[in-house]
């Protein structure tokens, strides 16, 4: 099966006399553990390029509920410590703003300016079912979304759940994965149909030929492309957040997990089975592109099947939705006490175990 080709080809380079040079929005999009974080890693190391590590802000819409909300970076920060992880001089950033995507605007161009990059964005993982509504508060914005083989994912997730990490705590993974892979292509077809430049790219061939990938992206973005964007080597990695799970994007390698041991339940890798047997053949074998070089059983999930992981995935995300509200009003000092009695679950790791359906 061949790559899919981008959705919109690179435009054509705007450094002529008088024309403005695009300077972003660029948003790189993927589902968990698909490889954003290493395609962020070799991005940034271009010198006109200057994305945030998951600044997250959009799912901290509720902060701007109230009018001209105030307090925001410091509730931003506890979030995720994305100020702190990108070193952002809060002394620039207004204390008051009305809208989230003016806060998302103002925090990602002050940190490419003082990295001195042309292109500003964020990497955006958990924004998989938001990426219309992103394009809605910057039509000008630009789209990598990289895609990675499904059971490969959900290995990898699996493997980020045995330490301390975001992984650990989450319930129904593998509903969340699947409606979260489904969902990225719906949200991938609206910015089409809207006309955004999308470029679409595969964790596997980045692995395997980083060059070609890299200098397509370059070319998409309208920048030169410079061999220093195909190797981790240099990389900054200062706002990646620690954790195990980060380990391969900070070894300064590009390398694949293919030769780590399959822990994937057997259970589970049926469902995904079915699941990519449904996609393929709503897509006529067009998407997902990219499997474990099997081909899919005939079987698909039934209705039910359907309707329950549809239904459960809704409350996991409504459950989600209530946990950004409380993050954005509840008094600081009892998130951060609860907080921390999660965090002591963490303190040595725990064994490898399966995840709920």
């Amino acid at each position: 099966m061949t790559e899919l080709q981008p959705s919109v080809e690179a435009q054509s380079s705007q450094e002529t006399a008088g024309a403005t040079l695009w300077q972003g929005p660029l948003f790189v999009a993927g589902t968990w553990r698909s490889g954003t974080s290493l395609l962020y890693a070799l991005l940034n190391k271009h010198p006109q390029v200057a994305l945030l590590y998951e600044g997250d802000l959009l799912l901290l819409k509720p902060l701007f509920w109230t009018r001209g909300a105030s307090g925001w970076v410091t509730r931003w920060n506890f979030w995720n410590k994305a100020v702190d992880r990108h070193q952002l001089d809060v002394t620039r950033l207004p204390s008051k703003i009305s809208r989230v995507e003016e806060a998302l605007a103002i925090t990602c161009q002050d940190y490419a300016r003082r990295k001195g990059g042309r292109i500003w964005g964020d990497k955006v993982v958990n924004f998989y079912d938001s990426l219309e509504k992103l394009s809605g508060f910057f039509p000008a914005a630009r789209f990598v979304i990289i895609w990675r083989e499904p059971a490969a994912i959900f290995r990898s997730i699996m493997m980020a759940a045995e330490g301390r990490s975001w992984f650990a705590d989450r319930s129904g993974m593998t509903r969340r994965f699947l409606m979260a892979h489904r969902n990225l292509r719906r949200q991938r077809d609206a910015l089409i149909r809207r006309g955004a430049a999308v470029h679409e790219i595969h964790y596997e061939r980045l692995i395997t030929d980083p060059e070609n990938i890299m200098a397509g992206i370059c070319k998409f973005l309208d920048v030169p492309f410079i061999p220093e964007v195909a190797s981790l080597r240099g990389a900054d990695e200062s706002a990646i957040s620690e954790g195990a799970h980060h380990q391969m994007v900070k070894s300064g390698k590009i390398e694949s997990s293919l030769d780590r041991a399959d822990i994937v339940p057997i259970r589970i890798k049926r469902k995904i089975n079915r699941y990519v047997t449904l996609w393929r053949a709503q897509t006529k074998d067009r998407w997902p592109a990219i499997w474990s070089g099997q081909t899919p059983s005939s079987a698909k999930p039934s209705l039910l099947e359907r309707a329950v992981d549809a239904f459960v995935y809704r409350c996991l995300r409504a459950l989600d939705g209530l946990i950004v509200v409380l993050y954005c009003y509840a008094p600081l000092s009892i998130l951060k006490l609860v907080r921390s009695i999660r965090y002591r679950r963490y303190e040595t790791p725990r064994p490898a175990k399966e995840r709920s359906a």
